[in-house]
């Protein structure tokens, strides 16, 4: 079978990674699955971000850009390989606990982030904080250099009865493919396959009013201000405000363990989220100018550590904050969506990283169950059609309603960071402050989310289609 992914960043480096663990052998000797990314921009494993003077794609928008994966994404990542959940862990920091502040600096609410211990024997997995990049390339190093080709992709054509068709914005020859994956982000060119009848995007990524910076900056400025193993959010009248430790020291005996809290080590990691009502080109903004500004909007905030922030800015990008409208599908005739092609979440979700990974694992499951039906007594190539269209619509059907429901729930919460009258940001602290009494409350969004077992549930729509 041959399959294309278009896209090499966090998406499409997984979705590669989770293809090769699960699809069976094919029946034909010697024969092997053909599994090829197509990336617009360089995917050297060793660029860093302050290599990049050009155009990044989609694995490298990190400056400034950290993350949270939840417990949930990194059992998807432990499912996939032990190894590279460790890896992963070591270059971020584990933080179980989150915290809300006001701007005046008092404690609203304080909560464990954790999921359910894994086993009797086993404590609870914690959230991670960690660069993009870090992500990125630890799924990057695992794939063949061979696999990934430089090459802009500018159509995607599915077809109903025959291989898919990859066009290529150079006029080289066109690539068909049982399977197109498209892993291409909000922008992607793959979507349009599922909508071949429009002449536009129907369903266009939507700006959502909002838009932020971050950076990282040297934790030892703030290392008596920071509290251990926390996420830090802090919300004013006039926009949002979020830091945490970006790594653990070097000398943290567990520092690859996602159970376990280590000493901070040299990175602290932030970002501010404000109301901007005209999207800005972050190709063309005035960084000098959105340095100012961010001083200027939280100068009167009393938090310690924003205020050491401030003084030592470094902007290099802003960050617009985009969404997905629900599509109506994320897959037709063997091109299937994933991450943020299918569902742009806004950072509010803390989720964007670790759905992704739940889709491509989603997707590589149900793909290998139906394979290995069809090759079941064949010693000849098969015909992967059927298996494909089986599986990329119980893919969907699954993890649809999922994303939908984290989604509206990141869009109720991202209006805490847009401008409010002093009535309204006031209103907004006794809410946070009630809830931080009644801790369960609280919890009870989001520990569905971190303890959701993507791989369970997989199985048993499988089980009830047996």
């Amino acid at each position: 079978m041959k399959i294309v992914i278009i896209g090499a960043g966090i998406s499409g480096c997984a979705a590669y990674l989770q293809l090769r663990k699960h699809l069976p052998k094919p029946p034909a000797p010697d024969k092997d699955h053909e599994i090829t990314i197509y990336e617009a921009y360089d995917t050297n494993k060793d660029t860093t971000c302050d290599e990049r003077d050009g155009p990044t794609h989609s694995s490298t928008l990190i400056v400034g850009g950290g993350l949270g994966v939840g417990p949930n994404g990194l059992n998807v990542l432990k499912r996939l390989h032990e190894d590279l959940l460790h890896e992963v862990v070591r270059g971020g920091y584990v933080v179980p606990k989150s915290i809300f502040k006001n701007k005046n600096g008092r404690v609203l609410v304080r909560m464990n982030a954790s999921d359910e211990p894994t086993s009797l024997n086993e404590p609870p997995i914690h959230m991670l904080g960690c660069s993009r990049q870090w992500l990125w390339r630890s799924l990057r190093i695992r794939i063949p250099d061979r696999d990934i080709v430089t090459k802009r992709v500018a159509e995607v054509v599915a077809n109903a009865d025959r291989r898919n068709m990859v066009r290529f914005a150079d006029d080289s020859p066109p690539v068909e493919a049982d399977l197109v994956i498209g892993a291409d982000g909000l922008k992607g060119i793959a979507k349009r396959a599922l909508f071949p009848e429009a002449e536009q995007d129907p369903y266009p990524p939507q700006y959502e009013g909002l838009s932020g910076v971050g950076g990282f900056i040297t934790a030892d400025f703030v290392r008596d201000d920071v509290e251990k193993g926390s996420m830090n959010f802090v919300f004013g009248g006039n926009g949002f405000f979020g830091y945490f430790y970006s790594d653990s020291a070097k000398s943290a005996p567990l520092r690859d363990s996602p159970h376990h809290v280590s000493e901070p080590g040299e990175s602290l990691g932030w970002w501010s989220t404000y109301q901007v009502d005209e999207c800005p080109d972050p190709k063309t903004v005035d960084k000098e100018d959105i340095a100012r500004q961010l001083r200027e909007r939280h100068r009167h905030w009393n938090d310690p550590v924003i205020q050491k922030i401030l003084h030592s800015l470094d902007v290099r990008n802003m960050y617009p904050t985009w969404t997905l409208p629900p599509l109506p599908t994320w897959e037709r005739f063997g091109v299937v969506l994933v991450g943020d092609a299918a569902h742009a979440l806004p950072s509010t979700s803390g989720q964007g990283s670790s759905q992704a990974l739940e889709d491509v694992e989603a997707l590589a499951l149900f793909l290998g169950h139906y394979l290995r039906k069809e090759y079941q007594g064949s010693t000849e190539d098969v015909d992967c059609k059927q298996a494909i269209t089986t599986a990329a619509k119980q893919y969907t059907e699954l993890r649809m309603p999922r994303v939908e429901a984290i989604l509206e729930a990141a869009k109720r919460r991202q209006n805490t960071k847009r401008d409010m009258s002093v009535i309204e940001e006031y209103l907004m602290y006794c809410f946070w402050w009630i809830l931080g009494c009644f801790p369960s409350l609280f919890t009870k969004e989001s520990k569905p989310v971190f303890n959701y077992n993507v791989a369970e549930q997989v199985e048993k729509v499988l089980s009830g289609a047996r």
